[in-house]
């Protein structure tokens, strides 16, 4: 796989998205978000989305310039319509909204329906520790296409689900749950399948409902598993069923899958200003130590040391940020095509 500076990726990401009729804003939060992605190592919602960001608003699934309305808002909550704009702007400006409101009022909660895809959650969660306070945000796909089995089924109900909760603290790296609350996260088969290699066992269940590693089957109909897969899927199950509530009830989007229905990342973000309980430096000294105190575990078998949640991105990061990004051949030849389609030039 070839290897590119960050900056280059960016570059090339923010020049194809002007072409495509974003605006500044918005080609620059994107490709920020899109490349810091890749630099932590989530991969699956990095560059290679750009392709797919790039069809859907050829396509009007999403509209550069998009209207952000606050349709309902009280001094702690705000219900926004994204109007089907690029989700990482959305999403970008209703984090900033819910911070605005816990800085004033120590906790607020923003919903987000009609928007694109909002890409990590991290980000948005990270924005929220960042200014003292615990993030936290869950997200669907609304009534589009379902990938998850119910843990005991095999016909795909639920959506991959992410939830995310990041802290501060005094650590290097930031503190941080990202997780979908299947298996696996879809854009990871999408990996496997570029990269030509299989998904480990546990991942997906092919079309008649049995276990597979070839990830070709979850584009013919298989679907993925609930985290916990066959011995503890009832775990995930239950969590996803209930972010399918906060993200696609609450939000009003709905649930189940309406074949008309356009992808939408429905969103519930919560911010918690950590002062209306503790002082905030005690806090982040607190679960800096209770990092440190994870970390002093013996590393089992097989394991070199204990990583604290989020420490593997960090880490992730610095290295990218001295060797640059490897992009598959596969996505490298896409991106390529896609910039000379528009006269972007990739050097």
């Amino acid at each position: 796989m070839p290897t590119f500076d960050p900056e280059r990726l960016k570059r090339i990401s923010h020049d194809v998205l002007i072409k495509h009729g974003a605006n500044e804003e918005e080609a620059a939060i994107i490709s920020k978000q899109l490349i810091e992605a890749n630099l932590i190592g989530h991969d699956s919602h990095g560059i290679i989305q750009l392709a797919t960001y790039i069809d859907r608003v050829k396509k009007g699934f999403v509209v550069p310039g998009a209207k952000f309305e606050i349709e309902k808002e009280t001094p702690t909550t705000a219900k926004i319509n994204g109007n089907w704009g690029f989700g990482q702007v959305v999403q970008t400006k209703a984090t900033k909204l819910a911070i605005e409101k816990a800085k004033k009022n120590m906790m607020a909660a923003v919903t987000v329906a009609y928007q694109g895809h909002v890409g990590t959650l991290g980000t948005y969660t990270k924005m929220a520790a960042a200014e003292g306070m615990i993030g936290v945000m869950c997200c669907d796909s609304g009534r589009g296409p379902k990938q998850v089995v119910p843990f005991g089924g095999r016909d795909a109900r639920l959506g991959t689900n992410p939830i995310c909760i990041a802290l501060p603290s005094n650590l290097e790296s930031p503190i941080f749950i990202d997780a979908a609350t299947s298996h696996v996260a879809g854009g990871k088969v999408a990996l496997c399948l570029s990269r030509h290699k299989p998904v480990p066992a546990g991942w997906l269940v092919d079309k008649g409902g049995n276990p597979s590693t070839d990830p070709k089957d979850f584009y013919n109909g298989g679907a993925l598993m609930p985290m916990g897969g066959l011995d503890g899927g009832h775990k995930g199950y239950g969590l996803a069923s209930m972010v399918e509530v906060f993200s696609g009830i609450l939000t009003g989007l709905g649930w189940g899958v309406d074949p008309n229905f356009r992808h939408n990342d429905g969103s519930l973000f919560i911010a918690i200003n950590v002062v209306a309980f503790r002082p905030v430096e005690e806090f982040k000294d607190e679960v800096t130590g209770f990092a440190h105190y994870l970390k002093s575990s013996r590393p089992a078998q097989g394991f070199k040391e204990v990583m604290y949640p989020g420490e593997i991105e960090g880490l992730t990061k610095k290295e990218r940020l001295k060797s640059g990004i490897s992009i598959e051949d596969e996505t490298w030849a896409v991106l390529t095509k896609l910039a000379a389609s528009v006269g972007v030039s990739t050097d």
